[in-house]
């Protein structure tokens, strides 16, 4: 597939219309890995067209799975793993290859995963999966960027105290626990809705889980786990993404399939910020129609308000009628769509994790630079609204999240266009 590099916008325009919220990244991508874990078929639905998804299911392909991906449903058999080796020229492209590392262990008792790459937006470490694995009996040597894991005897259950929320740290330990043998009890689990439906997942095949949707998951080891079909959730990021866009360009968007009940944080503060926020038959209806107000926001685990949707609420308050301080609490290095949206007329001064903003009449049409995924989106958002035309370079950051971007946002009346 050939990816266009640039993304013009000329900005000004309302939006209205539906856009179709696609189905989870975060949720399909530790699905298609939970595929390693059954000898027997794996059918998901709903599965997003991102290259984050293609780099785990070539990841996949190379370990010996038999994968098929047809329009959103993906088929995995994983019958004939020939390695349990996943190098780096695989796993340097995105950080959630990191969860074979759990099932590899858990069905073949041993495991080589090269460190991840992904966003470079602050450290985001391995070591509480490492512990996690060594208390249920692994040992673990990390050397050259790899983590090389062995568990001769398989893996027993055991207590698994995180000492915060771990999002990915959660997901490979539920999914390493489902298989090995005795009870494992994860204490101060993530309760994001893509752990709870991953939980689902491997409930439906056969994985004993109990506590699901808490921060203490019970999980009793089975022998072996089954096959299943299973529908991957609407994304929530992709959802209050285009949420924004409707609030920057005093627009009128119905979300199909986006779910309240995964957004409320988010859904609050953009109604403090002006908007009107309702649901409807088909999803959520976001609507703006006065000033965009001021409100200060800090970052945390859901499910407070995502980090993974600040610099797109940013964008909206760059516009907003007074002043306001947006605190990142979950990542260090998050602020760097800062200096580009201050290319195009923000008034935004950064000291440590908090941002002090000053809303300003309009953005104004500039060339900027994505430096990862959300912050491709905010200036993607911060376009959409300025005046003149913007020019979004490094696209390739957006492909990994957002599924025809394009396409959706010129379905609700959008002037944009890719160019080389």
């Amino acid at each position: 597939m050939l990816l266009s590099k640039s993304l013009k916008i000329v900005g000004g325009k309302k939006l209205q219309g539906s856009i179709k919220i696609s189905g989870a990244k975060n949720l399909a991508l530790p699905a298609l890995s939970a595929g390693i874990m059954t000898s027997e078929n794996i059918t998901l639905n709903n599965v997003p067209k991102l290259t984050d998804i293609s780099s785990m299911i070539d990841l996949l392909q190379y370990l010996g799975s038999n994968i098929e991906h047809i329009d959103n449903v993906v088929q995995i058999s994983t019958k004939n793993v020939v390695t349990t080796c996943a190098p780096y020229d695989f796993v340097s492209k995105m950080r959630a290859s990191i969860l074979v590392l759990g099932p590899l262990v858990a069905r073949f008792k041993k495991a080589r995963v090269s460190l991840p790459g992904g966003c470079a937006i602050g450290v985001r470490g391995v070591d509480m999966h490492v512990k996690a694995l060594i208390d249920m009996g692994a040992d673990i040597t990390i050397s050259g960027g790899d983590i090389d894991v062995v568990a001769k005897y398989g893996l027993h259950g055991t207590d698994v105290v995180f000492p915060f929320p771990t999002f990915t740290g959660t997901e490979n330990i539920v999914m390493a626990a489902c298989l090995a043998k005795g009870r494992t009890v994860i204490v101060n689990a993530a309760v994001e809705p893509e752990v709870e439906h991953l939980c689902l997942l491997l409930r439906s095949m056969g994985a004993q889980i109990d506590g699901i949707g808490t921060s203490v998951l019970t999980i009793d080891g089975v022998n072996d786990l089954g096959g299943c079909t299973f529908d991957i959730i609407p994304d929530r990021i992709e959802a209050g993404t285009y949420a924004v866009a409707a609030v920057v360009t005093h627009g009128d968007i119905v979300l199909e399939g986006a779910r309240h009940d995964h957004l409320r944080a988010f859904l609050e503060c953009l109604k403090c910020a002006g908007a009107d926020v309702c649901d409807v038959d088909t999803g959520i209806r976001v609507a703006m129609s006065g000033d965009i107000l001021p409100i200060d926001i800090e970052t945390a685990p859901y499910p407070g308000f995502p980090t993974d949707l600040q610099g797109q609420f940013m964008a909206a308050m760059c516009l907003c009628n007074g002043s306001c301080v947006i605190r990142e609490s979950v990542f260090e290095n998050r602020f760097m769509h800062v200096q580009e949206l201050c290319r195009m007329g923000a008034n935004i001064n950064v000291s440590d994790r908090c941002a002090h903003i000053v809303g300003v009449d309009k953005l104004v049409g500039a060339r900027v630079m994505a430096s990862d995924l959300r912050a491709s989106a905010a200036l993607v958002l911060a376009g959409l609204s300025a005046d003149g035309v913007s020019i979004v370079d490094r696209l390739y950051h957006l492909y990994r999240g957002y599924e025809a971007f394009y396409d959706k946002l010129a379905g609700v009346g959008a002037d944009v266009e890719l160019i080389s």
